[in-house]
């Protein structure tokens, strides 16, 4: 890399900086919702004082929104398989292999996401209406496609993808749950991969395409 493009020690102290600060908010909202979470609560996860934080984030609406939206765009760059697949097994496959990884690496943004929702999107329904919107469109277009090729029995787009988020981030939303029916014990690298081969088994064969 050109020197002139090397971050510099102080953007880089920045960067690590934010990535404490976001990782920190992601999971204090995951637990204690927005209403609950404090900028002083997220401040000491982080190990910061609290002036830090606000100067990065001046408000936990900010802060907040931004959190949320690390993890949409995560989820919307999962998808970039799907769009450049000839069939469902590539495309829809290797989604369910991207967004159970996300499930399984980022767990809190998933629950912040859902949470978000499960309230009625009362700081990001603009993110619904809009790019969510927008994108699922597209992607029920490559489903459509594949079912007048004649890859995949007929279904509704729009529901197969709902399958799919709710497949796929229940292993994030309800970690604990999952957990507890493991023995009390977290999944192992082998049980993470045993449940996406699952997962991918039973939704490509139950729209025809294995």
């Amino acid at each position: 890399m050109p020197d002139a493009l090397r971050p510099t020690k102080r953007e880089e102290s920045r960067r690590e900086t934010e990535r404490a600060i976001l990782a920190a908010a992601e999971k204090v909202f995951a637990e204690a919702g927005f209403g609950g979470a404090t900028m002083q609560l997220i401040a000491d996860m982080a190990g910061l004082p609290k002036a830090n934080l606000h100067y990065y984030f001046p408000t936990k609406e900010a802060l907040y929104r931004r959190v949320v939206q690390d993890i949409f765009e995560i989820w919307l760059h999962a998808a970039d398989a799907l769009d450049e697949a000839d069939c469902p097994v590539a495309g829809i496959g290797a989604y369910i292999d991207a967004k159970m990884e996300i499930s399984r690496r980022r767990p809190y943004g998933s629950k912040v996401w859902a949470s978000e929702v499960m309230h009625g999107a009362p700081v990001i329904q603009d993110y619904l209406e809009t790019t969510l919107r927008d994108w699922t469109e597209g992607r029920a277009a490559a489903i459509r496609r594949w079912i007048a090729e004649g890859r995949m029995r007929p279904v509704d787009p729009y529901h197969l993808l709902y399958m799919l988020w709710a497949t796929t981030q229940h292993y994030a939303d309800f970690g604990h749950q999952i957990e507890t029916l493991n023995g009390g014990r977290p999944l192992s690298d082998e049980d993470w991969a045993a449940a996406t081969d699952s997962v991918k088994a039973i939704i490509l064969r139950g729209i025809g395409a294995l």
